[in-house]
């Protein structure tokens, strides 16, 4: 029994992009590569790729898989190889990366096809110790090359080998140039480049970390700022000043003979408040026997006065 068909949302952005790309690929095939999407997923599609030329790959035609995010186009496809090539690990993801290993740059113009001959590029360069790069001679490369052409997938091409997908795609694109259609050349933009998706990941991580170190640096630094701001200013002085000059004003209490300190005032401040302080606290240091005097000689000289009047 035949599997139903799944059925998606033709109006979703990413199910149109990725019908029409896969449309493209059909109508304008290359006799270099293949790609299009499984029958039952549209996000996840195999390929089939000439090896690049001039180098150990150039008699090999290599197979893998190509899985779209939910946000394609506006995120990058990654790519698995599953045929053995001595310059790859198989099955192991490849991510495209933009400019210094962010993905986020990825353009949305750029699709499927340009990925496709990024990638064949990209077996060019060197290992170079690489996390996932294998190091193998050219003997090596040679031999899995040759073998690669005979290679079958289980999951799409109907049983079809590596080099009878190529040769129908050959056969399709030589048709389609006699008819004055060819596809025309793709060329990789400088900043498109390839890596290993857990070397990208590893990298993002190291980047968090330092910013989460960053992160703590300032707040430990606020909170220092904000401890020297809260003991600046002593407040409690303050307070307790104009409490205490009240009541030796009314009287009603006697000051201690010795008083606190009070807190040092700002450059330019009156020296007022503070003499008035002080003038009530030496009245309060007089004897009582004076007063008495006093008040015993102005009793005396005003009957002194009243005695010169009355004569």
């Amino acid at each position: 029994m035949a599997a139903p068909t799944p059925k998606f949302n033709s109006k979703s952005p990413t199910i149109r992009r990725i019908l029409r790309e896969a449309h493209e690929l059909t109508t304008s095939p290359s006799p270099d590569y293949h790609a299009e999407p499984l029958e039952s997923d549209l996000f996840e599609w195999h390929f089939t790729l000439r090896g690049p030329p001039h180098s150990a790959f150039e008699a090999g035609i290599y197979h893998g898989r190509i899985v779209l995010p939910p946000s394609y186009p506006l995120r990058p496809p990654s790519f698995r190889f599953l045929t053995p090539s001595g310059r790859f690990e198989t099955n192991r993801e490849i991510c495209l990366s933009i400019s210094g290993h962010h993905e986020e740059t990825w353009q949305p113009a750029w699709g499927i096809r340009t990925a496709l001959v990024a990638l064949r590029t990209f077996m060019e360069t060197d290992v170079k110790g690489q996390l996932g790069g294998l190091e193998a001679g050219e003997q090596v490369r040679r031999r899995l090359a040759a073998e690669s052409v005979g290679w079958r997938c289980g999951a799409c091409g109907g049983g079809k080998t590596n080099g009878e997908i190529l040769a129908e795609c050959e056969a399709r694109a030589q048709e389609m140039a006699g008819q004055g259609a060819g596809v025309e050349e793709v060329k990789v933009p400088e900043e498109l480049k390839m890596r290993w998706k857990d070397e990208m990941e590893g990298q993002k991580n190291k980047g968090k970390e330092r910013e989460g170190e960053r992160a703590s640096d300032d707040e430990e630094s606020a909170r220092l700022a904000e401890g020297f701001v809260q003991t600046a200013v002593p407040a409690a002085p303050r307070n307790a000043e104009p409490e205490a000059g009240q009541r030796t004003a009314g009287g009603s209490t006697t000051s201690p003979a010795v008083r606190p300190v009070p807190a040092p005032r700002p450059p330019g401040a009156a020296p007022g408040p503070a003499l008035q302080q002080v003038q009530p606290r030496v009245a309060e240091d007089v004897p009582v026997w004076l007063d008495q005097l006093i008040i015993g000689i102005a009793v005396l000289l005003a009957a002194v006065v009243l005695k010169v009047m009355l004569d």
